[in-house]
């Protein structure tokens, strides 16, 4: 049985009145669930080719439609990390042609003939489908690496400024007037103290080291963790005063305030955060074109199958009907016995289980057993998933 997650395309043979059937179905769809989409669609005449081709293509084009199908999962997923994974900002990207996938499917929809010419051979319009989706996913795969590159050095600029004062960067923190300026003895050292030894630091920090200033310690800032004091001491005592807040669990942060240093690394996280935004709005613009544009060549492959598939069933004269059906979840068993009912009469007269004659018979189903391994209903009948939602 069919996914309730997807919407169904389905492809029987047209008799001539598509109109009257469409009807007849709707008004049982209907009667049985208000919230069951239908709609009919044009299923082109193209050029069926030989028996060999198109079993061939019978049992290449799943492969490519799983393909397909993932491509444009991948690009629903990086529509969804741009805009932080919000369904109102999502609907208003995921759009085919300025429409919803709901309104393309099931508001009249086309095969596009100028992209695709029908009078072209099945085998063709499936290369070029395929050359579109690679052209397509290629695209989108040197956008995102070339992003993700960026962010990615831009988090780790961020991260710097992450985290408590024992480990997090103090350029923002700081200013110059925190430091002693131009002396050839003297140096300030910047300590994270536990919140909890403050009391300690106080009563320690001057004997820490043989030449430290008396009364030097000053509180310059603190979070939930740590306090951070800068405190001035001879130059050649610094190994000596450094080993001294080991031992008392005070932890010193090695840092020289350097002006260019702090405006170099501020102008790199400038011209980072706009490139970000710069290459954020480029992806985003591309994702959601190549959405419309990947979406509609799945769409078109599947209808190439429903006609491949349609062919092989139902053999020729290659005119047959396609409806789309969106079923509602909560029914959606219902709407399939429905349909297996509606189309009976397009069920096998023969028996499938019986068995024939060991032999040529026998000797043909072994050439074609992936078909025949297929999972069949008595329509024709593949799903577009909802990726989207």
């Amino acid at each position: 049985m069919p996914s309730d997650q997807s919407t169904w395309l389905i492809a029987v043979p047209n008799d001539g009145d598509a109109e009257g059937l469409s009807q007849e179905l709707y008004s049982k769809l209907v009667h049985q669930s208000k919230s069951t989409g239908l709609a009919q669609f044009e299923i082109p005449s193209f050029k069926t080719g030989t028996l060999d081709s198109l079993i061939a293509l019978s049992e290449e084009i799943p492969k490519q439609d799983a393909a397909f199908t993932s491509t444009v999962a991948k690009t629903v997923d990086t529509l969804r990390s741009l805009l932080n994974n919000d369904p109102a900002k999502l609907a208003q990207h995921i759009l085919i042609d300025e429409k919803s996938v709901d309104d393309y499917l099931l508001k009249g929809w086309k095969w596009d003939e100028g992209r695709y010419n029908v009078q072209k051979g099945l085998r063709e319009i499936v290369d070029s489908l395929a050359k579109d989706l690679v052209s397509i996913d290629n695209a989108m795969k040197a956008k995102l690496n070339n992003y993700n590159l960026v962010k990615g050095s831009l988090t780790q600029m961020q991260r710097k400024k992450l985290g408590n004062l024992s480990v997090r960067s103090l350029v923002d923190l700081i200013s110059k007037d925190d430091f002693i300026q131009d002396s050839d003895y003297l140096e300030t050292l910047l300590v994270a103290v536990p919140r909890a030894l403050v009391k300690d630091w106080n009563t320690k920090y001057e004997h820490l080291a043989a030449m430290v200033v008396p009364r030097s310690s000053k509180l310059i800032t603190s979070d939930e963790d740590y306090s951070l004091f800068g405190v001035v001491v001879f130059k050649r005592t610094h190994d000596e005063f450094a080993q001294g807040c080991r031992e008392n669990k005070f932890i010193l942060r090695e840092f020289v305030y350097s002006e260019a240093e702090f405006a170099k690394q501020q102008e790199e996280l400038n011209t980072a955060d706009t490139t970000e935004k710069e290459l954020w709005t480029e992806l985003l613009r591309l994702s959601r074109t190549n959405f419309s544009e990947s979406f509609k060549i799945l769409v078109h492959l599947k209808v190439i199958r429903l006609f491949v598939e349609s062919v092989l069933r139902y053999g020729l004269p290659a005119n047959y009907l396609g409806l789309v059906i969106e079923p509602n979840p909560k029914v959606t068993k219902k709407t399939f016995n429905l349909l297996q009912t509606h189309f009976s009469y397009l069920r096998p007269k023969f028996n499938r289980s019986t068995k024939g004659s060991k032999g040529e018979g026998e000797e043909f189903i072994g050439e074609y057993q992936s078909l025949m391994d297929q999972e069949f209903f008595d329509f024709v009948l593949f799903e577009v998933p909802w990726i989207v939602y």
